[in-house]
């Protein structure tokens, strides 16, 4: 008797089944995914549930899982639905063999600056993380949301940048850009959270903090000489977190630049 052939375990993914076709004209898992995301944003990930998202949408549970089987898939198709709101330059005309960035924004020989292209990308992920705060959170529990077509096509569009950039490996290039992106994102995120709960301006609630913060460093003398120079910065918190984000990349950017083949001297 041949041994019998069990089936194998499905792919806990929302990706690796096809959609379900709507038992009702007005509910379609667009519409559950649109108003999951308003969810999310407006109150995070711990009061999102498939009960209050039903009732959010006037239908029971029961309808919502014949389109999303679990909250783990809802978060999935979450996570790729605020991805397309992304934008990676295009890879189009990229000439930036020699990794040197001119100061016109160019690679020094006139054509686009691949770092420049990179940070715009990163640069519009951080920007998407903080409108949506959950998001930088989730990345590493939302199952394969990896898998999802917005973010698919993020990721294609940034392999072309840094393969047109001369990258022999362009997958290994993106793991350190995009882990630097989530991991300040996440810490901003949780920053800014704190801030929306106090109820104040991020601007003044630095500026009540500050100086138990100055106190607290006091004893440690490179602690309180940072807060010292970066006092008079502190008074426009934005543009901080801004600076220190450019900052941080352009180190990640300065390592991956001696990653590409070395030019020979011009002609």
């Amino acid at each position: 008797m041949a041994a019998e052939t069990k089936n194998p375990r499905p792919v806990p993914s929302v990706w690796a089944r096809g959609r379900r076709e709507p038992d009702q004209p007005a509910l379609s898992r667009d519409a559950i995914v649109r108003e999951a995301v308003a969810m999310l944003d407006a109150d995070g990930i711990e009061a999102l549930s498939m009960r209050k998202l039903g009732a959010r949408l006037n239908a029971g549970a029961t309808s919502l899982y014949r389109h999303v089987a679990t909250k783990d898939e809802l978060m999935e198709l979450a996570v790729d639905e605020v991805a397309a709101e992304i934008h990676v330059p295009s890879a189009d005309g990229l000439d930036g063999l020699d990794g040197l960035a001119g100061t016109d924004g160019t690679d020094g020989t006139g054509g686009p600056d691949w770092r420049a292209a990179v940070a715009g990308a990163a640069g519009s992920f951080r920007a998407t993380a903080l409108r949506h705060p959950w998001l930088a959170s989730v990345l590493g529990q939302a199952g394969l949301a990896y898998l999802g077509p917005n973010l698919m096509a993020f990721s294609e569009r940034l392999a072309a940048l840094f393969t047109a950039a001369g990258f022999a490996e362009p997958g290994r290039v993106i793991e350190p850009v995009l882990s630097y992106v989530v991991g300040v994102s996440t810490t901003e995120a949780a920053w800014l959270t704190t801030v929306a709960r106090s109820g104040e301006s991020e601007a003044d609630f630095v500026a009540r903090l500050m100086p138990a913060a100055q106190q607290a460093a006091a004893p440690y003398a490179h602690l309180a000489a940072e807060y010292a120079a970066s006092a008079a910065e502190a008074a426009d918190p934005v543009a901080l977190r801004e600076s220190k984000f450019a900052y941080g990349l352009d180190v990640v950017l300065d390592g991956l630049a001696l990653r590409l083949p070395k030019q020979g001297p011009a002609k």
